[in-house]
């Protein structure tokens, strides 16, 4: 079909990639349909299922969705999350489907990125990212090609940072960088990044807005802790 959509790049810069994950199949071809006449640049979607998804299911899932639209599409490889884990193998059959061209990967279990990013380069030709704000150092001074933070949302100052330190080689100022927001990470370990983030937005004077139930407002004592964190990035932006 002819796209009748109008870019939607954030201050005509920044590409707007947009969620499509959904329980249902259809419903999730719905979401990309809508994304990409609404003015999307790109899509991302997570393998979302009540029912725990086989290898051959998620194939067939992304499949379809990839087929709906001309977007070009990022597999958001997150089990922690969906309770599903992207095998190497169906990643490889995922990137011969011409619009899925990305990645975004969990920081592995074992800490080796340089060698599961040479498999992933070797078996297909997806562009690689890492997700986990407290491995982003790590991962782009790796090489991944991508870095998707949550911290970034809100104070972007310091990832940006980070990411420009590690992508010019400068090994020394990126792990400096990275251990002034050790606290921080912790935090997110510890509570999770969106329920710290919800933290920031109040204390960035952003807004007062609560955690969609059923999750819940951190506690004061952890809330102090967060911002006993985020005390020297106030007003960094």
């Amino acid at each position: 079909m002819q796209s009748r959509r109008r870019s939607k790049c954030v201050d005509g810069r920044v590409p707007l990639v947009v969620g499509v994950g959904a329980l249902r199949t259809d419903h999730a071809i719905d979401l990309a349909r809508d994304a990409e006449v609404s003015g999307a640049d790109a899509l991302l979607m997570a393998p979302v299922s009540y029912t725990p998804l086989t290898q051959d299911e998620a194939f067939e899932h992304y499949r379809a969705v990839a087929s709906a639209s001309v977007l070009p599409l990022c597999v958001c490889n997150n089990p922690g999350t969906t309770h599903f884990s992207f095998a190497t193998e169906l990643l490889e059959r995922l990137s011969r489907l011409p619009t899925i061209q990305a990645v975004k990967m969990p920081l592995p279990t074992n800490g080796g990125i340089f060698g599961e990013l040479t498999t992933l380069r070797e078996r297909t030709d997806l562009s690689v990212g890492y997700s986990g704000d407290w491995g982003m150092a790590d991962a782009l001074l790796a090489g991944a090609d991508a870095f998707y933070s949550v911290l970034g949302g809100l104070l972007p100052r310091p990832v940006l940072a980070i990411a420009r330190a590690a992508n010019s080689g400068d090994v020394q100022e990126a792990r400096h960088l990275d251990e002034v927001l050790r606290p921080l990470w912790n935090t997110f370990k510890a509570y999770g990044s969106l329920r710290v983030m919800y933290v920031l937005l109040e204390a960035l004077g952003l807004g007062q807005v609560q955690p969609p139930r059923p999750l819940l407002s951190l506690d004061a004592k952890a809330q102090s802790e967060v911002l006993t964190a985020v005390d020297p990035f106030l007003g960094a932006g």
